[in-house]
C-alpha cells in the first residue's frame, strides 16, 4: 500500500501540480517535456492498476511481479537521483542511502512473499 501511495502522488505531480516538479528542478518548456511527464504518468497509473489488481486478487505469485517491478524502479533511483539531484533534494550521499534501504525493505518483502508463494505452490501441486 506505501508503494501504491508513493506512485498515486507522483501521478498527481505529473498530471496536475507542475509547479512541485518546477521546484524540483525539472524544466517544462514545450511540447516535448509535457510528453515525458505524461507518458511517465501513464506508466505509474499502469503499475498502480496492476499493484491493486493484485491486492485484491490476493495472489502471492502476481504480487512477486508488482515486486520485481518496484525493486528494478528504485534500483535504478539508486544510482540516478544521486547522481543527477533534484533542485530541492537533500544531499546525494543521504538520498543514496535512502533509496538502499527502500530497495532493501522491498527486496526483503519479495523473499518472504516468494517463500509463501512457493508454499501455496507446491499444496496446489499435491493436491
Amino acid at each position: 500500500m506505501v508503494i501504491i501511495l508513493f506512485m498515486v502522488i507522483q501521478v498527481y505531480w505529473f498530471y496536475f501540480d507542475h509547479q512541485t516538479l518546477i521546484d524540483a528542478g525539472i524544466t517544462i518548456q514545450g511540447v516535448p517535456d509535457l510528453n515525458i511527464i505524461y507518458t511517465t504518468a501513464g506508466r505509474l497509473i499502469a503499475m498502480i492498476t496492476i499493484a491493486i489488481f493484485v491486492l485484491i486478487t490476493q495472489n502471492p505469485n502476481q504480487y512477486l511481479i508488482v515486486l520485481l517491478l518496484s525493486i528494478l524502479r528504485e534500483g535504478q533511483e539508486t544510482f540516478i537521483d544521486p547522481l543527477f539531484p533534484y533542485a530541492n533534494a537533500g544531499p546525494p550521499l543521504i538520498d543514496f542511502g535512502m533509496h538502499v534501504i527502500i530497495v532493501a525493505l522491498q527486496v526483503w518483502a519479495f523473499i518472504i512473499v516468494y517463500r509463501i508463494a512457493r508454499q501455496e505452490n507446491k499444496i496446489v501441486t499435491s493436491s
